[in-house]
């Protein structure tokens, strides 16, 4: 299908604190379009002060879909999100309006926009076999029998390196496909024509010093109060990938006496810097990317001319 008779789908993407959501809210209250949330962190249910999530008032102003649709001790995976968010995009344009796309989680946008490798979950069964054999004969050994099945990630995986080693044996045995073949399988594109956006602020003093207000402000709203509630839960750890957000993992450990009330401030904000880090080294080598500066008047109207 010709790209110009394609819905449009717009991706607002951006570091962390980088004004993205109240670009998007200012968009959806002006234009004929909804917003779908693209971020781990989001997803979950209770965790509202530290993930940043909207407001009551601004939920009012701008319905978000994708958010508080997990429990913090499930998981949700990049594949879950993609078979969700294209659901989601299908129902806004069937509606006659623009789903926008709004968040930081690149890996979300990433296997949305390429797909995934239809690799086979984890056979701990087979694992074991395999790690059997390895005990037996030796990972040379192993690491031989890859290299006839799949000369192309023998070649990339070191003898010396069982847990690789052992997933491409692994994904062979379940699937009598080599890894190889499989990551060169990709689900098929999106029928869409997406239009990508990035948000920063020009100078990347201006993103730290947004981060360390932000943090402040979670904090005067009760955030040490909320990572109290859901550690008195008993059911979340620190091995979770919802106790991972970054934030939650430093009160929790702050809560468990490992260091004070200044370390714990300190360590969240570098945290978050770190994380603002990331996602700008991923924006950088994305391909078809329009920038827009945070604060910067003519943004909307730049969104808005992309919409239907």
């Amino acid at each position: 299908m010709n790209k110009e008779l394609q819905p449009k789908v717009l991706f607002l993407m951006g570091p962390t604190a980088s004004g993205k959501t109240a670009l998007a809210l200012e968009l959806a209250e002006k234009h004929n379009c909804e917003i779908i949330s693209v971020d781990s962190a989001l997803i979950y249910r209770g965790m509202d002060i530290g993930s940043a999530k909207p407001s009551a008032d601004e939920l009012a102003r701008g319905p978000h879909r994708l958010i508080d649709i997990r429990d913090p001790s499930e998981s949700y995976s990049a594949a879950d999100f993609r078979a969700d968010a294209i659901a989601q995009i299908e129902e806004i344009v069937s509606m006659g309006k623009t789903p926008v796309l709004v968040g930081g989680t690149m890996m979300y946008f990433k296997a949305l926009l390429e797909g995934l490798s239809p690799l086979p979950s984890a056979d701990d069964a087979i694992r074991a076999e395999i790690q059997a054999e390895a005990d037996e004969k030796g990972w040379e050994a192993l690491h031989d029998q890859l290299r006839e099945i799949d000369p192309v990630s023998a070649e990339r995986i070191h003898p010396n390196d069982p847990q690789r080693l052992s997933r491409a044996l692994e994904v062979y045995r379940i699937s009598g496909k080599s890894m190889t073949e499989l990551t060169q399988t990709k689900s098929a594109p999106l029928p869409y024509d997406v239009v990508q956006f990035a948000i920063a602020p020009r100078e990347r003093k201006v993103l730290h010093d947004l981060i360390a207000q932000r943090f402040a402000i979670m904090l005067k709203q009760g955030f040490i109060e909320e990572v109290t509630e859901l550690k008195a839960r008993g059911d979340l750890h620190l091995d979770l990938p919802s106790m991972r957000c970054v934030g939650y993992r430093q009160c929790w450990q702050y809560l468990d006496g490992e260091f004070d009330y200044d370390t714990m401030v300190e360590k969240a904000v570098a945290a978050t810097r770190q994380l603002a880090k990331r996602q700008l080294t991923w924006l950088r080598s994305w391909p078809e990317l329009n920038w827009l500066e945070s604060g910067a008047e003519g943004n909307l109207v730049i969104l808005m001319r992309q919409c239907r």
